[in-house]
C-alpha cells in the first residue's frame, strides 16, 4: 500500500512534519502570536476557531497562510465565553456559552444541531476569505463519540479537506476504527499525533522527545503561541505557558537545530488537502 509519505512525494522512510500553531481567533494575543509564529517561526499550519470572539479580525489579517478550520463546540474558560453562531439552544450552558466540556456537550448537544454550526463555522471561514486547508476538533469533541464523528467526517468529505485525529491509542480509547473510516473515504490525516499534556515547559519536554525519536511518515505537533498582554493574562491561568510556546516557535534556536538533526522535512497542512483532492 502507497505510504502518505509517498503519495506526498517522499520516499515512505521519510520523516515529515507539520507544527500546527492552535487557537487562532479565540483573542487578539492568540492572533498576534499564531501570525508571528507562521511568519517568522517555526510553525507551518494554523487552525481558526470561527465562533471565538476574534476570529473576524483574524480574517481580516490573513495573507494567505495555511489556516484549517478548528470546529469549536466548547468554551473551556470559567469567565471568557464564546458561544453558537449558529444560536443553536442544545449547544448552550446556563451562561449562554457553549458547554465547558465535551462531556457536557455530548450530554445535552442535538446533533442536527451540531451538523449545522460546524457546516456553518466551516462556510463563515471559506466567506471570510481564507484558503481552509484542513479541519481539527476544539478540545477533541468530535473525535471521541461516534456519531459525533460521522459529523466531523462528513463535513470532511462534504468540503474535501484532511483532518486531525487522534493517534491509534486514544482510537482504541474511543472503541470505534475512526482511522480506518476515514481512510475509507479518501479523507487525509497525518500518521501520528504527538499530545502535549501540558504546554510551556512540558511542550519543550515532548517536543523535544518526539524530534529525538521521529517516526517515519507525517507527523504533527502543536503549540499554542500568544503575545504576552493584560488581555492574554486575564483570561486563563494558562497564560504563561501560551507566552513560552510562542517564544519556543520563534526564537528557541534549540527547536531549530532539533528539527535539523532528526532529518524532518517541515510540511503544512495544504499540501495534504492538495494530494487528497488529486485523487
Amino acid at each position: 500500500m502507497t505510504t502518505l509519505a509517498e503519495r506526498l512525494g517522499h520516499s515512505p522512510d521519510d520523516r515529515l512534519l507539520i507544527v500546527t500553531a492552535h487557537d487562532l481567533g479565540s483573542s487578539h494575543a492568540a492572533n498576534t502570536g499564531v501570525y508571528q509564529a507562521l511568519r517568522d517561526g517555526i510553525a507551518t499550519s494554523a487552525s481558526l476557531m470561527v465562533a471565538a470572539p476574534w476570529a473576524r479580525v483574524a480574517a481580516a489579517e490573513y495573507r494567505g497562510e495555511d489556516v484549517g478550520v478548528q470546529l469549536t463546540l466548547n468554551a473551556e474558560y470559567e469567565a471568557y465565553r464564546w458561544g453558537p453562531i449558529t444560536h443553536a439552544g442544545s449547544l448552550v450552558d446556563g451562561d449562554g456559552g457553549f458547554p465547558h466540556t465535551p462531556a457536557e456537550l455530548w450530554d445535552h448537544a442535538d446533533l442536527d444541531e451540531v451538523r449545522r454550526e460546524c457546516r456553518t463555522q466551516i462556510e463563515r471561514a471559506i466567506i471570510w476569505g481564507f484558503d481552509v486547508s484542513h479541519l481539527d476538533s476544539h478540545l477533541g469533541a468530535l473525535h471521541m463519540r461516534p456519531e459525533f464523528f460521522d459529523i466531523y467526517l462528513d463535513m470532511a468529505i462534504d468540503f474535501r479537506l484532511p483532518i486531525r485525529l487522534p493517534s491509534e491509542g486514544s482510537q482504541r480509547t474511543a472503541g470505534f476504527p475512526m482511522r480506518e473510516l476515514a481512510a475509507d473515504e479518501g479523507i487525509l490525516f497525518p500518521d501520528h499525533l504527538e499530545v502535549v499534556p501540558g504546554r510551556g515547559v512540558g511542550s519543550r519536554k515532548v517536543i523535544g522527545h518526539v524530534l529525538a525519536d521521529l517516526q517515519p511518515g507525517v507527523t504533527e505537533i502543536y503549540l499554542h503561541p500568544a503575545t504576552d498582554t493584560p488581555e492574554l493574562r486575564a483570561i486563563g491561568p494558562d497564560w504563561a505557558n501560551r507566552v513560552d510556546d510562542l517564544h519556543m516557535a520563534t526564537h528557541d534556536t534549540d527547536l531549530q537545530a532539533l528539527v535539523a538533526r532528526s532529518g524532518a522535512t517541515l510540511i503544512s497542512y495544504r499540501q495534504l488537502r492538495d494530494v487528497q483532492r488529486a485523487g
